[in-house]
């Protein structure tokens, strides 16, 4: 009886283990088939597109670029003296309309997931981007030569691409996006200093920086011109002093140098997303120190010593400029709404709460708007850049000149930042101020927004308080530009 309860406990265990092995069996195949699904339905996609570059070809011809909106600024004013023991009243100033926050949307992702079985290895690429060093891993093995431009020789080409080999860079890429806080414009970028890096060669640079860029899920055509390659982005913006093109309704400009006329592979690849110039995280770029900066007012308690990332300042030198839709005023919203590098606000914040602490909402306010309006030495853009330029806040603490546009941006970064009070800016023709709304009753010029009350600080009025709009403001035409805190 006790061998009998043996083999049945024995014959038990035997089921149990095959069970468990069919069940991994079944699980593996199904992971496998997951994987071969995604795989198969990326590879008839560039199966499809390959197919398109032999054929579907059309000519464009270059549209001229579009400038930047000129104006005349309005100059700093000075505050009088006499008045600042005067009372401050409450008056409810009127404005135009309102500019709605400007919402951003997630960053385009590849059609499927890209399946990555190559195990982590020594075998990388470093490259420079920004004099921050990056790695992929690419080899020999992942170089090519393209023998000509016609569409047979880049569709072959494609559909190499397209091969499982080539899914590692793909996805190391992806991966550097993110872990570096690459806005799509970054990435881009990154990609083509990537490519021409690798490849050393313009024509083939240009064509995997095209590849990488399309699997990553944005919309981009292939271009030629004569002897030469390019690729197209589409952009949600319009980029000022760019030359474009129209294909389908949508705007795109070149990566590179702009040809008159162009012969483009219009075919799109699914789910395709445009850029988008919003910047919703600082880039990750390794620190290079400028000198020493100084910024300070022998009346104001914020005296700042610090040091800003160049190799930051010259990626946002070549920043483009631009509006979404048709608002030109969408422009300085993207420039507020951006966040500021953290190696520079652990630098400065700490120097400006000292300044502020144990101080009230409107105290606090105050001693801030004091600062940017007497520590920042005013110059017009035409005189220092040539045209029209507006700063992102590094570029404010970078530089030794800005401009009203550039002290609202940098203002309402540190008002929303520091004191976490909601901020808006205010244009009026020809200049650019700030309202505040202030959780503790604030008397001065306010504007009325919804049953919020936001009062005027002007970061170009010199020398003025909390609730004073500058001289000669035309209300009637003043537009609000919402932010986000």
């Amino acid at each position: 009886m006790r061998k009998l309860l043996t083999y049945i406990v024995m014959f038990l265990c035997v089921c149990c283990n095959l069970q468990a092995q069919s069940f991994r069996e079944q699980y593996e195949n199904f992971r496998k088939q997951s994987i071969q699904k995604y795989t198969s339905f990326r590879e008839e996609c560039n199966k499809a597109y390959a197919e398109n570059l032999r054929k579907s070809w059309e000519s464009f011809r270059l549209l001229p670029e579009i400038p930047k909106p000129h104006e005349e600024e309005i100059p700093p004013v000075i505050y009088d003296d006499n008045k600042s023991h005067d009372p401050i009243e409450e008056n409810e100033v009127p404005y135009k309309d309102t500019l709605p926050h400007i919402v951003p949307t997630p960053q385009p992702k590849p059609v499927e997931p890209i399946p990555d079985n190559t195990p982590i290895n020594d075998n990388t690429f470093t490259f420079s981007f920004f004099n921050t060093d990056l790695k992929v891993r690419a080899a020999e093995q992942h170089k090519f030569k393209l023998h000509s431009l016609t569409g047979d020789s880049l569709a072959s080409i494609w559909e190499r691409l397209s091969g499982e080999e080539y899914n590692q860079i793909i996805s190391d890429c992806l991966s550097l996006r993110s872990a570096y806080n690459l806005c799509d414009w970054a990435y881009l970028q990154m990609l083509r200093s990537f490519c021409l890096q690798f490849l050393k060669s313009e024509n083939e640079a240009t064509f995997l920086t095209g590849f990488i860029y399309c699997q990553s899920g944005y919309k981009m055509r292939l271009a030629i011109s004569k002897d030469s390659l390019g690729i197209l982005y589409a952009s949600k913006h319009i980029i000022y002093d760019c030359p474009y093109y129209v294909i389908d309704g949508d705007y795109y400009y070149m990566l590179g140098e702009s040809k008159d006329e162009i012969q483009v592979a219009n075919t799109a690849f699914p789910d395709e997303k445009d850029l988008s110039l919003i910047i919703t995280q600082s880039p990750k770029l390794s620190f290079s120190e400028s000198d020493i900066k100084h910024k300070g007012a022998q009346t104001n308690p914020i005296n700042l010593t610090y040091k800003v990332n160049e190799n930051l300042i010259k990626f946002y030198d070549n920043y483009p400029n631009s509006q979404i839709g048709d608002d030109p005023l969408t422009r300085w919203a993207i420039y507020a709404n951006s966040p500021i590098d953290q190696g520079l606000s652990d630098s400065i914040y700490p120097q400006i709460i000292d300044a502020i602490q144990n101080k009230t909402e409107l105290q606090a306010a105050n001693i801030i708007l004091n600062f940017i309006q007497t520590a920042f030495e005013y110059e017009y853009d035409d005189k220092v850049w040539g045209g029209d330029r507006a700063f992102f806040a590094e570029e404010s603490a970078y530089y030794p000149y800005c401009d009203c546009e550039d002290r609202s941006i940098l203002f309402s970064r540190i008002v929303r930042d520091l004191l976490g009070l909601d901020v808006v800016l205010i244009y009026y023709p020809g200049h650019l101020a700030t309202a505040v709304e202030f959780h503790t009753p604030v008397n001065g010029d306010y504007i009325n927004l919804n049953d919020r009350k936001f009062t005027i600080c002007d970061p170009t009025y010199i020398g003025a308080p909390v609730g004073i709009t500058m001289p000669d403001m035309n209300n009637d035409e003043a537009m609000v530009i919402l932010l986000k805190r």
